[in-house]
């Protein structure tokens, strides 16, 4: 079964986001980036799912500027086979993504698609959900859980009132969640090993998707930084405080 697994170059967990000066956006010049975490897992179930004999080829596939190959190059260090860049400058928004994912899964013919749940820039957790909408395929998302078995895949996923399992037939869409797994360091002989796996690189327009952004950025901010709290005498003081200075009661 072959498997294919997105990838997202975003700014690393550990940075502190800063907003450009001229509101139009975050500033990502000169800064780590990395690939989004919640794809670090989607990549090591795939791996896993190899290591037992269930996958026989793990595609890794990531969109946007050149230097996504970067992360490709991570997701075969860790295990991937081969890479698939869609290389553009535009902005790339959840649909755009899951159309050329979709076109992409029409031509390799996967027997699963593994990604995150979201990603931690825009925290938009749709491309999954979009890509199973346009393939026609069962869906099991925030998955802690993955088993297949009889040409089925059964999905333990993370919901508010605590856990559901779906089953599903293959081909499906499975978005992962943190605790499916912990993703593994990669090794440096497998770091080498990684620069000589292919990476095709392709263009949106290849694929019939014209990856023009449906929304306009208007402005962005930064949230207003936190006032410092206040001690209170007694409970009168504070309900007193509550009507006239917070207005919440």
């Amino acid at each position: 079964m072959k498997i294919l697994v997105p990838v997202k170059r975003v700014v690393d967990y550990n940075v502190k986001v800063r907003v450009k000066a001229d509101g139009t956006g975050v500033e990502t010049a000169g800064v780590k980036m990395s690939m989004n975490p919640f794809d670090e897992i989607a990549v090591e179930e795939a791996v896993r799912l190899k290591e037992k004999g269930i996958a026989t080829e793990i595609v890794a596939i990531s969109a946007g500027v050149a230097q996504c190959a970067e992360t490709i190059r991570t997701a075969l260090a860790m295990g991937a086979d081969r890479g698939i860049l869609i290389e553009t400058d535009a902005a790339l928004e959840p649909i755009a993504v899951a159309k050329m994912l979709a076109a992409i899964a029409a031509k390799e013919q996967p027997g699963l698609i593994i990604l995150g749940k979201q990603a931690i820039d825009d925290d938009m957790s749709a491309t999954g959900q979009m890509l199973a909408a346009l393939l026609g395929w069962p869906q099991g998302t925030f998955a802690s859980k993955v088993e297949i078995a009889d040409g089925r895949i059964a999905v333990t996923r993370e919901i508010d009132g605590g856990l559901e399992t779906v089953s599903l037939s293959l081909p499906a869409i499975v978005t992962t969640d943190l605790r499916l797994n912990e993703p593994r360091y990669a090794s440096l002989p497998n770091i080498m090993k990684a620069r000589k796996k292919p990476i095709e690189t392709i263009k949106p327009a290849d694929l019939g998707v014209d990856p023009t952004p449906r929304l306009t950025v208007l402005k962005v901010v930064e949230p207003a930084k936190r006032v410092a709290g206040q001690k209170v005498g007694s409970v009168a003081e504070l309900v007193m405080k509550l009507k006239t200075e917070a207005k919440v009661i």
